[in-house]
């Protein structure tokens, strides 16, 4: 699978993320085997590592809190079978999060590091840096 083909893939997952999708239908994205590690963060300060099925669903609950998101890719790179991309991520939640009030907007400036085997998701790490909320 060329560069190319993986940058694709990481932008796709990222846009289906952001039009709503989310469990059975983000599945296709992610190798059987994928580790996700989300290392803390002000919302996670504990920071987490998620299977598979954690992953299918903790988006399913994301969906039920998350009203809208965008991730705005500043910076992408491949290297071998990694996409690394830096993206502000935003997001409106029908909860509140800290002082952030339900509908006000949330933003975090993230690091990703999607790992590929065989045009999946084989492992992820998220650096996420939120805005103070």
């Amino acid at each position: 699978m060329s560069h190319f083909d993986i940058l694709a893939i990481a932008k796709q997952h990222l846009q289906a993320i952001s039009e709503g999708k989310a469990g059975q239908e983000l599945a296709p994205y992610y190798a059987p085997a994928i580790l996700q590690i989300e290392y803390p963060n002000a919302l996670n300060p504990n920071g987490g590592t998620s299977d598979f099925q954690t992953l299918i669903e903790r988006s399913e609950k994301g969906k039920q809190i998350i009203v809208r998101q965008t991730y705005d890719i500043q910076k992408e790179y491949v290297a071998g079978n990694t996409v690394i991309l830096e993206v502000i991520w935003k997001a409106v939640l029908s909860i509140p999060i800290g002082k952030t009030p339900p509908g006000e907007e949330l933003k975090a400036n993230f690091a990703l590091f999607l790992e590929f085997e065989n045009g999946q998701i084989s492992n992820q790490r998220n650096y996420d840096c939120f805005v103070p909320f």
